[in-house]
């Protein structure tokens, strides 16, 4: 791998990392303001426009993190691949850093609150650390067939196996609380906020009760299916072209 390459993903690394301080040291405020306690479930309502603000400061986190991939990719599938690293680098040190500012979280199956769009999504630690291992193994060997100019495209089938899983795996964030919103409020309800105060009343009482490991577990075997999938057309390739190369 060239100098060039190493320098940028140590850049990537670096940013990624970085914002794992900035996002802990976000919630290092958040939870001295409405957890001085430690933080615990059901969650605390925060004020209307802390809420709305923490909303679109996720989406923000997202959109930068899309914004370096492109200005630093040079190819479609090398943007996808940085992407996923830093969105990997950035959540494994959200939780060191969380850990060495707070002692926090206990344990990896201490339950978290993951993320808020389009519902909120909650799980046990050690899922997004397994989530994130997956994405730095894909755009690992992205970047390295990348670097090998070796049209290093997912194909159709690696893209569904990928797409299927993650949204198993999203399924089984969002299911505990899907189902207890359910049990109060209709589909049709929940979409139209046909009642905003009940809604955020019963919604502030949500305690996690169980985490569907078996379909967690499912999504990331059809996801680790897809990468594994990937791996192997590409080696088969590239073993075929060494082996044009040496009856030329």
């Amino acid at each position: 791998m060239d100098k060039r390459t190493l320098y940028k993903i140590l850049w990537i690394l670096t940013f990624g990392i970085a914002m794992g301080y900035l996002e802990a040291s976000v919630v290092v405020y958040l939870r001295e303001l409405y957890y001085p306690g430690g933080f615990a479930f059901p969650l605390e309502l925060m004020a209307e426009h802390i809420g709305t603000a923490e909303f679109f400061r996720e989406a923000s986190t997202i959109a930068m993190l899309l914004a370096v991939s492109i200005l630093t990719g040079r190819s479609p599938t090398e943007r996808f691949a940085l992407f996923v690293i830093i969105f990997a680098v950035w959540d494994i040190f959200y939780y060191a850093f969380l850990k060495l500012l707070l002692g926090w979280p206990d344990s990896l199956l201490t339950w978290d609150i993951l993320f808020l769009i389009p519902v909120t999504w909650v799980g046990p630690v050690a899922g997004p650390l397994i989530n994130s291992l997956s994405m730095i193994l894909l755009g690992a060997f992205l970047i390295y067939f990348c670097h090998r100019r070796m049209h290093p495209q997912l194909k159709i089938r690696e893209w569904i196996m990928l797409i299927l899983g993650s949204l198993l795996v999203i399924l089984s964030y969002t299911l505990d609380y899907t189902r207890f919103m359910l049990n109060e409020f209709s589909t049709a309800q929940l979409l139209t906020y046909y009642d905003s105060t009940r809604l955020l009343d019963h919604a502030r009482s949500y305690v996690p009760r169980s985490f569907n490991w078996w379909i967690f577990g499912a999504g990331q075997i059809v996801i680790l299916f897809g990468i594994g999938s990937y791996i192997h057309r590409m080696m088969h390739r590239g073993r075929g072209e060494e082996k044009r190369k040496k009856t030329i």
